[in-house]
């Protein structure tokens, strides 16, 4: 901002500053950021002088340099903050930067998915999201853009087929495929902000999310079926340090845990999900399934008779949480 800068671009400098105010207020108190609060910003000033913008511009540009993308991620998914003219605001804030950093990069590539999530009906097929249907969802964000995507773009419809192909999260979560949907944004550079690749990137982060969904309910509910049936075989517990549970983990409290992760993850996707933690606990189960598992009612009885115990797997590991990058 300069001496020279007009009176109507400090005046929406300053509306566009009022409008982030409260969010990153509430996002420095959640993850306790160690910033004092704007006076002028708090006190709601409504015409305020050059300096007095420029300051409430340093602050916004100090916040945008301790909040990292996985708080703004948990933050924006839990927050009543998070409407649509909430995400408007800070799309519009990281767009109009002039440094364009990796992790302003995957702050914008967030909002313009958590944006387009909101705005698109739940019964939605995924064939009719394509291009079109995503350009004119962002028009008020990007203005009227011309459909002829680049040829680096059709990268991103390999990765959707390859993650599409997964049967398992475990398959999507070790199998390459994010690998590649990373690398592909990381490889655009600055052509990432061009129009078109926007709505590209956030058909694809659209696109994938709902993969993730359909997976993660996938394995729940294999997970839940097994359960019932080692129950159906007398099975009490079985060993799930792997997935950070106990050796002897009761199945009554598995089907509990499954059933609240099944609420969960009908809300938006967030990095606080344990990914990690489901894989594992679907590998636990199927050990079991196999034979891998305690033995029956009628047959532990016969063993502690004659002192012989089950022989837990000691190589078993546990697993970790894994948020998404």
């Amino acid at each position: 901002m300069t001496p020279s800068t007009p009176v109507q671009d400090l005046a929406a400098q300053w509306k566009s500053a009022r409008r982030l105010y409260p969010i990153y207020f509430e996002l420095a108190r959640e993850f306790a950021v160690d910033v004092k609060p704007c006076a002028d910003l708090e006190a709601g000033v409504d015409t305020p002088g050059e300096e007095t913008v420029e300051q409430a511009q340093r602050w916004l540009d100090e916040m945008d340099q301790h909040i990292q993308v996985h708080q703004l991620r948990q933050f924006l998914q839990t927050s009543p903050l998070a409407n649509q003219e909430g995400l408007l605001s800070l799309v519009e804030h990281f767009l109009a930067k002039t440094s364009k950093t990796d992790s302003m990069r995957d702050k914008v590539d967030f909002l313009l998915v958590q944006y387009f999530s909101q705005l698109a009906p739940s019964g939605v097929n995924d064939t009719e999201v394509d291009i079109a249907y995503v350009a004119q969802s962002l028009e008020p964000l990007l203005g009227q853009v011309e459909l002829k995507p680049p040829v680096w773009l059709n990268a991103l419809d390999r990765v959707l087929e390859s993650a599409r192909r997964c049967h398992t999260l475990d398959e999507l979560l070790h199998g390459g495929v994010l690998e590649q949907g990373r690398k592909a944004k990381g490889l655009a550079g600055d052509l990432f902000y061009l129009p078109v690749a926007l709505v590209g990137f956030t058909r694809f982060g659209y696109l994938m999310r709902r993969c993730f969904f359909r997976l993660m309910l996938g394995d729940l509910n294999s997970i839940l079926d097994g359960l019932t049936e080692l129950e159906d075989k007398g099975v009490e517990t079985i060993d799930c340090r792997r997935a950070q549970f106990s050796a002897q983990e009761p199945i009554i409290r598995l089907r509990m845990i499954c059933q609240s992760w099944k609420v969960m993850f009908h809300a938006e996707y967030s990095s606080g999900h344990p990914l990690r933690m489901l894989v594992d606990l679907r590998a636990a189960v199927d050990d079991a399934l196999q034979g891998g598992t305690e033995k029956p009612l009628a047959a532990r009885a016969a063993a502690a008779s004659s002192d012989s115990g089950f022989d837990i797997d000691a190589d078993a590991e546990a697993g970790s949480v894994l948020e998404e990058e």
